[in-house]
């Protein structure tokens, strides 16, 4: 895999099992067999470098649950994990960090309190810090982003996207959220306008992803990676093939 360009596969957590909820809807969830720990160690088995770990009891309710997960994922596999959900406050950074995340996810919070989140950014170092601005377009064809486990919409996208990019955030995870789940293809033309508000930063595509086509026209875009759940878990789509796909 280039190193421009990053296959984060998925392990979204609900209960202690391996899940995918449909377009973010908690009523509509899909549980997958395997422990999240045995997941994980199979995709860096098959050559993940990265895996992206949600805590979606915490995304919703509050207070990250997965740090005895994480800890052992790192320890077992040697992946370098970016995990959030539930992520309120500076000290859950900072446990997120000494528990052996490469990366902290923060969403809801970043569209809630972004002085707050630049100013982790600054502190942590931008390399620390994942941004997730998951986003719905509005009736007025308005990118939202959405909070609270994807149950409410928040402030434009585009404000939030500009303001980061001032603030020196590198690493920046965008979900078309009504492809979520779906398997209808990643949202092009949603990476090109984030791009666009913000060229200095590293996007990374969500939702949506179906097969080795999704992740290269993903590539050849301009974003730096791409986060792949369902299409893996049901066999879809090999991690192999993705990875081959992220290099060519």
């Amino acid at each position: 895999m280039s190193a421009g360009f990053t296959v984060y596969p998925a392990i979204d957590v609900r209960g202690g099992r391996v899940v995918r909820l449909a377009q973010g809807d908690y009523a509509r969830e899909t549980r997958y067999a395997g422990e999240p720990l045995a997941v994980a160690g199979a995709y860096a088995g098959q050559g993940a470098t990265w895996l992206h770990l949600v805590d979606l009891d915490a995304a919703r309710e509050g207070g990250y649950t997965l740090r005895p997960l994480l800890r052992a994922i790192v320890a077992a596999t040697g992946l370098q994990v970016q995990t959030g959900g539930g992520v309120r406050g500076r000290d859950d950074v900072l446990r997120l960090l000494d528990a052996g995340a490469a990366r902290v996810v923060v969403g809801s919070l970043a569209v809630r309190a972004p002085a707050a989140v630049m100013e982790w950014i600054a502190e942590f170092g931008a390399e620390r810090i994942t941004v997730a601005l998951d986003a719905r377009l509005d009736r007025e064809g308005i990118w939202r982003a959405a909070v609270h486990g994807w149950t409410e919409q928040g402030a434009p996208l585009d404000g939030l996207a500009a303001g980061y990019a001032a603030a020196g955030l590198r690493h920046l995870l965008s979900t078309d959220i009504d492809r979520d789940g779906m398997l209808s293809g990643p949202n092009g033309a949603l990476y090109d306008h984030l791009r666009a508000l913000a060229p200095g930063m590293r996007v990374q595509a969500s939702g949506g992803v179906r097969d080795t086509g999704d992740v290269a026209g993903a590539r050849g875009s301009g974003c730096a990676g791409i986060v792949l759940g369902r299409a893996l878990l049901e066999g879809r789509l090999s991690l192999a093939d993705a990875l081959r796909a992220a290099t060519c």
